[in-house]
């Protein structure tokens, strides 16, 4: 189930963000006259093929939906009619075909903006950045930070959540300067905690943020009582019940679930004898056996039960964050913005040496992405739908043969030189351009299955 979850989730993200690169394409080459013969969604053997009325184009979605494209009328790749070579892509004046090229990735941008600009209208849940624990003799403890601290500003970024916190270490790392980070204790004082520049350089390196600076959240610690039981798991097969206070495990007191929880994690296939206390005054003891799970490569024990949530536990550790409809937009912008950059800073510093390659996501990892969000609920997956939006975008707009970045490169020698780069030398760049992706391609598979091995 997981594997159809991760699958089909990697398909219906590539089909939206490939059908919106595309109408970008489409709907502004239709705008400035040129004739759009095809508009496909996918490769190889059309499954369904329409047009509409009084419409010139045959609208395909075809078998294999690993990308797409549209089809313009254009005599470099066939013979036009007299009448119609003033709709014909390579006749268009130079802006014109510019405008056509940049509006597959613009959109992609948009589309990011636009989801960004929605979610800050409506509100993104989050957990606020309080501190919980520093680790000791680490980075945050080096620089000060204590259990308690709340982030206000990262640099001259305000925080609003821990993800906004991640976000802003992430970018303000990349600049390699000193960071200040402001802080408002427990007892309501406001001070600056400072991470050295050096040290930040390698945060890019790191999965864990947090957990390489020596942060963990604050959470509220969860009673250990059961408030789901996955029928056909463990927990059920073993006699557990909704409403069981989880006292002892093997005489070992259990203070929250959380301890509970690792309890289980560490006791793949081993039995466990649980004191537990149930409402009706009764205290039976069971034994259990977690099924061994392997995750991320590691073997961990689960039973199949969730726990009870108090109500209103969460509300000191929530945050909702929400914007007008004008400053929303003004966010969204922002974000999309800094996500950009921050993608082109970390792809220039991996071409110089300065970062890994394992920054690179292959198909692997953005499918494994696609699951984990689309299983998370809505907010999640289009919020993963908007990074890999954004990476479209920018890595279309790349100088590189074959992309569209390659075709405005082309325009600009174009525009420089009076004339049209010649199709001799287009072909050669073209055959360059494959290499290089087929190398990168190559290089991300191989990334993904590193990590996905260990």
């Amino acid at each position: 189930m997981d594997i159809l979850v991760t699958v089909g989730s990697f398909i219906v993200a590539l089909a939206i963000l490939i059908t919106i690169h595309e109408f970008g394409h489409f709907w502004v080459a239709r705008r400035v006259g040129v004739r759009v013969l095809r508009f496909s969604i996918g490769f190889g053997r059309p499954l369904l093929r329409w047009r509409g009325r009084h419409d010139e184009t045959e609208y395909v979605i075809a078998a294999v939906p690993l990308g797409g494209y549209v089809k313009m009328l254009d005599e470099r790749e066939e013979a036009v009619p007299e009448d119609q070579l003033g709709r014909s892509f390579n006749r268009q004046r130079l802006w014109k075909r510019a405008l056509i090229v940049i509006a597959g990735p613009a959109s992609n941008l948009l589309f990011a903006v636009l989801v960004y600009w929605i979610i800050f209208i409506v509100g993104d849940p989050g957990l606020r950045a309080v501190i919980g624990t520093v680790a000791p003799q680490s980075v945050a403890a080096e620089s000060g930070f204590q259990p308690g601290d709340e982030l206000l500003l990262i640099g001259n970024q305000p925080v609003k959540s821990w993800e906004t916190a991640i976000f802003s270490f992430s970018l303000d790392a990349l600049d390699g300067q000193d960071l200040r980070v402001r802080v408002r204790d427990a007892s309501g004082q406001e001070h600056d905690r400072w991470l050295q520049g050096a040290v930040l350089t390698k945060l890019t390196e790191t999965p864990d943020l947090l957990d390489w600076l020596g942060l963990e959240p604050r959470r509220p610690e969860l009673p250990a009582v059961i408030g789901e039981i996955v029928p056909g798991e463990s927990a059920q097969q073993a006699g557990f019940e909704v409403g069981d206070r989880l006292v002892a495990a093997d005489g070992r007191q259990i203070p929250s679930w959380q301890d509970w929880v690792a309890l289980v994690r560490e006791h793949a296939g081993q039995t466990i004898l649980v004191d537990v206390e149930r409402r009706d005054g009764s205290t039976p003891q069971i034994a259990i056996t977690p099924r061994p799970t392997d995750i991320d490569g590691k073997r961990i024990g689960r039973i199949g039960a969730g726990v009870a949530v108090p109500e209103h536990l969460m509300d000191d550790y929530q945050v909702l964050v929400r914007y007008a409809p004008v400053a929303a937009l003004g966010q969204a912008f922002n974000k999309t913005l800094n996500m950009s950059t921050m993608m082109l800073r970390v792809m220039g510093r991996m071409l110089i040496g300065e970062s890994s390659v394992k920054n690179l996501s292959g198909p692997i990892t953005i499918a494994e992405y696609a699951g984990r969000s689309a299983s998370s609920g809505l907010n999640a997956f289009v919020k993963f739908l908007a990074v890999v939006s954004i990476s479209l975008g920018v890595l279309n707009l790349l100088p590189i043969p074959v992309l569209d970045g390659g075709h405005l490169l082309y325009f600009l020698i174009e525009w420089v030189k009076g004339s049209p780069v010649s199709e001799q030398i287009q072909g050669q760049a073209q055959t360059l351009g494959f290499i290089l992706l087929a190398a990168l391609m190559l290089l991300a598979f191989y990334v993904d299955l590193s990590r996905l091995l260990g």
